[in-house]
C-alpha cells in the first residue's frame, strides 16, 4: 500500500510550506485503515479532520429521508476532500465511505486552521481546489439531467483522473467495474455496456481491475443522449 509520505509528496500544497510547517503536518496527520464499506466520516458529525486518500478508494454520498442513495463523487488515492466543511465549521453534509480497503490520512482541524492562518500559498491552493470541485459538481448535475448512461460513466471516469483534484494519478487507475457501477449509479450490466462503448470509441482501455484513459479531453466532452 502507498504511504503517507507518498501522499504528501504528491500534494501540490505541501511543497509550498516552509520546513516548520511541513514538519508539523507530518507529525500531526493521522493515518487509519478502513475496511471496505466502512464509514470514514458520518453525515451530521462535527468536522474534525481534512480527509486524504493514501491508498484505496472512497465515495462521497448521501441518503434521503425516504432511503434513496446518491453518490456525489469518488475519490482515488492522492485526493483530499472536505475542505469546504472545514472552512464553514458546520456539521458534515454527507457520508464518506470506503469502497474497498483504504488507508486514510486525517489532518486535524487545528493543523488545517494553522495552515490557513500562516500560508498564503495554502489559501491559494484551496481556492483552486474549491473552484475545481464546483465545476465537478456542476458537471454531475448536467449529466444527471441531460445526458445518458454512457456519458455519465465517461464523465465519472474523467473526474477520477482530474489532475488538479487527484495529482499524480497518471493515466491508469485500479478500479473494478463493480466500483464504477457504485459510483455512477448504474447496474453492473449497464456499466459494462458503457465501458465497451467508450473503449470502442478509443477513449479508454479496460483491463481486469483497472481502467486506462487514452483521451482524457474526449472523455470530458463525451455526450450520449441514450436511454437511461
Amino acid at each position: 500500500m502507498r504511504s503517507l509520505d507518498q501522499l504528501l509528496a504528491a500534494a501540490p500544497w505541501m511543497a509550498t510550506l516552509d520546513a516548520a510547517q511541513q514538519t508539523r503536518v507530518r507529525q500531526e496527520v493521522l493515518v487509519k485503515d478502513f475496511p471496505a464499506n466502512a464509514i470514514v466520516c458520518k453525515k451530521n458529525e462535527r468536522v474534525l479532520h481534512w480527509v486524504g486518500v493514501v491508498d484505496g478508494l472512497i465515495k462521497i454520498s448521501n441518503v434521503s429521508m425516504d432511503g434513496k442513495a446518491m453518490t456525489f463523487t469518488g475519490v482515488p488515492a492522492g485526493g483530499w476532500v472536505g475542505e469546504g466543511s472545514m472552512l464553514k465549521d458546520e456539521p458534515r453534509k454527507y457520508d464518506v465511505i470506503a469502497l474497498r480497503d483504504s488507508r486514510i490520512a486525517l489532518m486535524p482541524l487545528r493543523t488545517f486552521q494553522t495552515l490557513l492562518e500562516t500560508s498564503l500559498a495554502f489559501n491559494r491552493f484551496l481556492l483552486v481546489q474549491l473552484n475545481e470541485r464546483l465545476g465537478q459538481m456542476l458537471g454531475t448535475v448536467e449529466v444527471e439531467r441531460l445526458l445518458g448512461p454512457d456519458a455519465r460513466l465517461a464523465r465519472l471516469v474523467a473526474g477520477l483522473f482530474n489532475p488538479v483534484l487527484y495529482p499524480g494519478q497518471g493515466n491508469r487507475l485500479e478500479i473494478s467495474q463493480s466500483e464504477l457501477g457504485y459510483l455512477s449509479g448504474l447496474s453492473r450490466q449497464r456499466t459494462n455496456q458503457a465501458l465497451q462503448v467508450l473503449q470502442d470509441a478509443g477513449l479508454l482501455r479496460v483491463d481486469y481491475g483497472s481502467v486506462e484513459v487514452l483521451d482524457l479531453e474526449a472523455l470530458r466532452r463525451f455526450e450520449d443522449q441514450g436511454t437511461r
